[in-house]
């Protein structure tokens, strides 16, 4: 089997997806249900709402990329740091994908510097307010948000995304 059946019914291989497979409510709906940390955290914290609260974070031009920026991991899964750091094919495939998904929406490649800095200031937001005491430092050279993250259930995520998503773009 080379392809992954997605919510919608849709057909899709990961590795060579093209961007008629490509659809707003299987990325809202995946990444609501993907929690993450790998679910090391102290209660379930959707990717979704991760996205969300990234294209919040970052200047209004760059809001969508901040939305989408993990738009692959609908389609291949969110891989903790440390692992995809020791497996360069996987980040090959997941950028590949990502740059296909920019490419439906109309979005420039590569991510935006300011999607960068606001996903490590949304990591480091997370660790104060998801994780446990760290064993030792994360080694994050950005402050955390000022606001407080109280994690919204999966429902809650996707309807938040898709919202999100109509409000930048438009779309209904």
């Amino acid at each position: 089997m080379t392809w992954i059946q997605t919510w919608t019914g849709k057909q899709v291989d990961p590795l060579a997806a093209h961007a008629t497979d490509i659809d707003i409510r299987d990325i809202a709906h995946a990444l609501s249900m993907l929690c993450r940390f790998n679910g090391h955290c102290r209660t379930f914290y959707s990717v979704a709402e991760h996205a969300v609260r990234v294209s919040y974070a970052v200047p209004e031009d760059d809001a969508l990329w901040g939305l989408l920026h993990d738009a692959a991991e609908a389609y291949v899964t969110d891989l903790p740091r440390p692992v995809k750091q020791r497996l360069p094919a996987f980040s090959d495939i997941e950028d590949a994908l990502l740059a296909v998904i920019m490419a439906s929406y109309g979005l420039p490649w590569p991510m935006p510097a300011a999607v960068a800095e606001a996903d490590d200031r949304l990591l480091a937001t997370e660790l104060r307010d998801l994780m446990g005491p760290p064993p030792e430092p994360w080694g994050l050279n950005v402050e955390p948000l000022a606001e407080a993250i109280e994690p919204w259930p999966w429902q809650e995520a996707e309807r938040r995304f898709l919202a999100r998503f109509a409000e930048l773009t438009g779309a209904r």
